[in-house]
């Protein structure tokens, strides 16, 4: 059994699950619909590694943070690298949408530390 995690180790598996997941996503569109091998397989491995972290974390901050917080901040930063790397549109909308996730986050960060 895995032994719980102090908050701030917590967060720092947390940021790297995150980093894991985006990578995992933003292989799902380097893989072009599994036609390209080494993108398809980094899919399977990243997340693979994301849900490992993910899994060592929940017992120190939660089920609805660590889902909440890494959901979200993946979002935001898949988000920045479709608009930056793919050159998809950036439209008002969607970084209006994309700063409510952040203030979401935020808000979810502010109170497990005050938990």
């Amino acid at each position: 059994m895995m032994p719980i995690l102090n908050p701030h180790q917590a967060w720092m598996i947390l940021g790297l699950a995150i980093l894991f997941e985006v990578g995992g996503t933003t292989s799902m569109r380097l893989s072009e619909g599994f036609t390209r091998l080494t993108p398809s397989v980094l899919i399977f491995a990243f997340y693979a590694v994301s849900f490992i972290l993910n899994t060592m974390v929940i017992r120190t901050l939660g089920l609805s943070v660590v889902y909440a917080v890494w959901s979200g901040v993946g979002t935001v930063l898949t988000s920045l690298i479709g608009y930056l790397y793919f050159k998809e549109p950036a439209t008002a909308l969607k970084i209006g949408s994309t700063a409510l996730i952040v203030v979401g986050v935020l808000g979810l960060h502010n109170a497990s530390q005050t938990s």
